[in-house]
């Protein structure tokens, strides 16, 4: 299964890199390195995760308070947002639905 991070999530992933990078330099990477390795497990876990707001399967990070947000088309898996666990539902959800 081929794994495509789509330009939004590239951008969360961006956003939450420089957001820990500010709170200690270096650890900025060490979300990179985490989050990457999250996704990295969807090669062999794609769709086992609950569904969130009715068609986005969500992944929990394991180190940090994120959430990847992806759906499966065919033979890829499709990230669509990285946001941040703590921000108000009703913002994640209308942050997916503008995805």
């Amino acid at each position: 299964m081929r794994i495509r991070i789509l330009k939004s999530a590239h951008e969360d992933l961006r956003d939450g890199y420089w957001f820990y990078e500010k709170q200690d330099k270096g650890l900025g990477i060490y979300f990179l390195d985490s989050l990457n390795s999250d996704i990295e497990s969807l090669k062999v876990y794609a769709g086992v995760h609950p569904k969130q707001f009715e068609a986005y399967h969500r992944l929990l990070s394991k180190r940090f308070p994120f959430a990847v947000y992806y759906r499966i088309m065919d033979s890829d898996t499709l990230i669509y947002a990285i946001l941040d666990c703590r921000r108000n539902p009703a913002w994640i959800r209308k942050r997916l639905k503008s995805s």
